[in-house]
């Protein structure tokens, strides 16, 4: 078993940053990607960054290239996502999840997830 806990969303006006953390315990040999999803109001959970705990490959969502940046601290077993240059479009809530991730943005890839951190974007 995993367990995974998220900490620092909070509300940031336009242009801002914020990073993301997500504590990981336990273990699981199903675990291969990491990976941030973010879920809007009204709208599908979507996968925004992923890594490949293996290798250390990551992979991003379009709305997330080049702004978002994940990474891993494996001595601290955290996850993290440092967003800059948010927009209002970012806002929701943001889940770390682990799993298989052999599709790394389908949540139906991952079997752990954590509790969500919401992140919103002000203009």
């Amino acid at each position: 078993q995993v367990q995974l806990v998220e900490s620092g969303g909070g509300s940031v006006q336009a242009g801002g940053s914020l990073r993301l953390s997500c504590v990981a315990s336990g273990y699981s040999q199903r675990v291969r990607y990491m990976t941030w999803f973010r879920q809007a109001p009204g709208k599908e959970r979507e996968g925004v960054a992923s890594i490949y705990i293996a290798t250390g490959s990551t992979y991003y969502a379009t709305s997330a290239e080049g702004r978002f940046t994940i990474s891993r601290d494996n001595a601290k077993n955290t996850l993290y996502l440092q967003m800059n240059g948010l927009k209002s479009e970012d806002t929701g809530v943001y889940y770390c999840a682990a799993g298989r991730g052999y599709t790394w943005y389908w949540p139906k890839e991952y079997d752990y997830w954590g509790q969500g951190t919401q992140v919103t974007v002000t203009v």
